[in-house]
């Protein structure tokens, strides 16, 4: 069976804003990874926010959406419950919504790596115990 590849707005922006430094690294992996990538809407919400500025930033977000390049793969009103139990674990990291929702994905399938710019899954475990696979660029 394939991994599945969890994604994460920092990617996500760096693919879709040439500008952004990790670009080149974002293009790369996304060209390697079958699609659909699995996300949240945490993530697309951070996603068009960081893209506001970005001619057509938001746009491209949902074009993504529109040819399944991207889907979302997670009910927050389902998972409420262990997602608040992840944002009070790691409330003095801080964890961001959008992460706390990867990581519960994460856990629902051991197959799915989380493709992000973020050091903070180093940190985060799932079902407090397991490292979070995640997929991050090589640190200079």
């Amino acid at each position: 069976m394939r991994r599945q590849v969890l994604l994460d707005t920092g990617p996500l922006v760096a693919f879709l804003n040439r500008r952004d430094r990790h670009h080149g690294w974002a293009t790369g992996q996304l060209a390697e990874v079958e699609a659909p990538l699995l996300t949240c809407e945490a993530v697309l919400s951070e996603a068009c926010f960081l893209l506001r500025d970005a001619r057509g930033g938001s746009r491209a977000v949902f074009d993504l959406l529109e040819r399944e390049v991207v889907t979302v793969a997670f009910s927050l009103a389902k998972e409420a419950s262990a997602v608040g139990r992840l944002l009070g674990r790691y409330e003095n990291v801080p964890m961001s919504l959008a992460d706390a929702c990867l990581v519960r994905m994460a856990e629902q399938d051991a197959r799915r790596s989380i493709l992000t710019l973020d050091k903070g899954f180093r940190i985060y475990r799932n079902h407090a115990r397991h490292v979070v696979p995640t997929i991050l660029p090589e640190s200079p």
